[in-house]
């Protein structure tokens, strides 16, 4: 398959689950929540649990069911240390700089947010565009809107061959739907089928050779 396009999720992704950057993403969450909705710590978190199913991010839940406004939302939950858990990655850099087609973030996260992640892995010159949950309209990944928005964004690349690498087989799953082509990162629950697996970012090429340009 000659591939012409490649999405690349953003948290727990370019970087390692035990990095515990997704973590403190998460007890901000956890945190907005219970000051917001003035919940206690095991209704907030069963709340969260019920939103993530049922819309694919906290945001959504929140959005319809509690008008909150995205925006302080967005800003709260990514106001992170980044720079002090996750280190610059050249190996990921060498990487990402030998594949010869667009490289494009695919993110529930927020543009700021994926950014600095970007920029602190030292790989900000090696990613072509960023599609993040403005983009997206806050259509988000497993919805197929925000599939549908993203190759739209992406300049309406045949979706056969294009190829998502994310650490959630929900949302690969969702990919398949359109005939994109899979990349499980991690250990991530497969409950169906996924084209490939991979422990971490850094074996795409290796997986995928003809990724690499000439």
């Amino acid at each position: 398959m000659e591939y012409t396009t490649l999405f690349l999720d953003l948290d727990d992704t370019l970087y390692p689950h035990r990095s515990g950057l997704w973590e403190a993403v998460g007890d901000r969450i956890q945190s907005y929540i219970e000051m917001k909705l003035n919940l206690c710590t095991e209704d907030a978190s069963l709340l969260r649990a019920q939103y993530l199913a049922q819309f694919g991010t906290t945001l959504n839940g929140l959005m319809r069911n509690h008008q909150i406004d995205p925006m302080e939302y967005l800003d709260y939950v990514h106001d992170v240390p980044v720079e002090n858990l996750i280190p610059p990655d050249p190996e990921l850099q060498t990487m990402l700089a030998s594949i010869s087609i667009p490289r494009i973030i695919f993110t529930n996260a927020y543009l700021d947010y994926a950014m600095r992640v970007l920029e602190q892995l030292g790989v900000s010159d090696h990613i072509d565009q960023i599609i993040d949950i403005l983009a997206l309209d806050y259509s988000n990944k497993p919805d197929p809107k925000a599939y549908t928005r993203a190759l739209v964004l992406a300049g309406n690349p045949s979706s056969a061959r294009c190829l998502l690498v994310d650490d959630r087989y929900t949302n690969l799953s969702a990919a398949a739907e359109f005939g994109m082509t899979t990349v499980l990162v991690g250990d991530g629950v497969v409950e169906g089928t996924v084209d490939y697996t991979i422990e971490q970012i850094h074996d795409l090429t290796n997986a995928i050779p003809s990724l690499v340009g000439e």
